[in-house]
């Protein structure tokens, strides 16, 4: 699952739209399927190398395409943990606040992201860059 695109006109860029994190649960969900996908492959190369030793036919290509397929797995693995890092940071440092669903709301975010709902509704409004005291 790669990052979201969104409709918003505040973006300020040419195309009108942003990316958006996918929901903390969603991004789990991702990286526990994606660990086992890992797992189950990493254990057919093997087995894939022992058939090829055992009948002395070795396929460099077929070995290379399933080093990339696990080393692209591995890549989207460390960027949701990196994403899943950013949002624990957001939420200890305090800088953010959290919507009432629980997703965290970015600075200068007047909507949230998950579920839409106005950023001001309930929660403390959140200080912009160019709103910040000096």
């Amino acid at each position: 699952m790669a990052l979201r695109r969104a409709r918003s006109t505040e973006t300020g860029g040419p195309s009108g739209s942003a990316y958006v994190v996918p929901p903390v649960r969603d991004l789990k969900r991702e990286r526990r399927a994606l660990l086992l996908v890992r797992e189950e492959r990493l254990r057919d190369l093997g087995g894939l190398a022992l058939e090829m030793y055992k009948r002395d036919r070795f396929n460099a290509g077929l070995v290379v395409e399933r080093c990339a397929e696990l080393v692209a797995i591995e890549a989207r693995v460390q960027e949701i943990d990196a994403l899943l890092d950013g949002t624990v940071q957001l939420r200890r440092s305090g800088v953010g606040t959290i919507c009432t669903c629980g997703a965290p709301l970015l600075l200068g975010a007047r909507f949230c992201a998950t579920c839409g709902r106005p950023a001001g509704g309930g929660a403390p409004a959140v200080i912009s860059g160019d709103e910040a005291p000096e």
